[in-house]
């Protein structure tokens, strides 16, 4: 996953949205979302190379999405793949708290990255370049490959686009979160990022939806979960060509607020 939008608790009817594009090369082999046979309670997509996933959500209300970090600085000791710290959080009973500090603890494991996780009600992202932990409360976010809501300007257009979407209408319309994903403006020379990659390079990736040779946008997932816990998951994919392949995959099924787990 390589960017990602939320709006907690901005719109009356739904608690939850996620808007998110998966980024990576044509050539690494992809599976698309469904519940998982060695795990039926996961919904995910699969990476075919490595085994994880980037973004995943599970029968009992477990939420997590990951980016990379884009940065200059020498590769960290990579042992495991990054993938694997989503499959690891929804397959476990581990309380989001306590999956921190084992964050906390292999943060030099992994290469650059963003993991959002915990309960549909109950998010926090954690950066392990910063080591850091944000939680996640009311508001707007976006999350890309620095930190959550860096002022990069497909950040800035992406949160405005989702308000817009939030404020416009008492019902929630996947197919406007997919047009807020396809959007291919690129950003200013002058506000481009400085992420140690050339500034052309850095140009064609300042899109919220990328197109270029051997690499870019493979997905898009939308995720609403509304205030009686029921989840809506829709995935399109896409070819090198920027095309939608097939149709899109949808999912249904209800989740618990995370009180409700608490008490039980």
């Amino acid at each position: 996953m390589c960017i990602l939008f939320l709006a907690v608790n901005q719109h009356p009817r739904y608690p939850l949205i996620i808007a998110a594009n998966r980024d990576e090369f044509y050539a690494r082999p992809t599976a698309a979302s469904q519940f998982w046979e060695d795990s039926p309670d996961v919904l995910a997509g699969r990476d075919l190379e490595a085994g994880g996933t980037w973004m995943g959500m599970n029968k009992n209300g477990r939420l997590a999405a990951l980016t990379n970090i884009r940065a200059p600085s020498p590769p960290r000791i990579e042992t495991r793949t990054r993938g694997e710290l989503i499959s690891n959080f929804l397959n476990s009973a581990t309380a989001a708290q306590d999956y921190a500090r084992i964050l906390y603890k292999s943060f030099n494991r992994y290469r650059g990255y963003n993991l959002l996780f915990g309960h549909w009600d109950n998010l926090r992202v954690y950066n392990n370049h910063l080591n850091r932990i944000d939680n996640v409360k009311d508001g707007y976010y976006g999350l890309s490959n620095a930190w959550l809501d860096s002022p990069w300007p497909k950040i800035e257009s992406g949160k405005a686009n989702l308000e817009q979407i939030c404020s416009t209408s008492d019902e929630i319309y996947h197919e406007d979160l997919f047009d807020l994903l396809r959007d291919e403006t690129k950003a200013p020379e002058a506000e481009l990022p400085q992420t140690g990659i050339p500034s052309e390079h850095e140009k064609q990736l300042s899109s919220i939806f990328i197109n270029i040779p051997d690499y870019g946008t493979r997905s898009s997932t939308v995720l609403t979960v509304n205030e009686m816990g029921h989840v809506n998951w829709f995935e399109r994919t896409f070819n090198e060509m920027g095309d939608v392949v097939g149709n899109d995959r949808e999912f249904k099924f209800n989740v618990a607020p995370s009180r409700a787990i608490e008490s039980a």
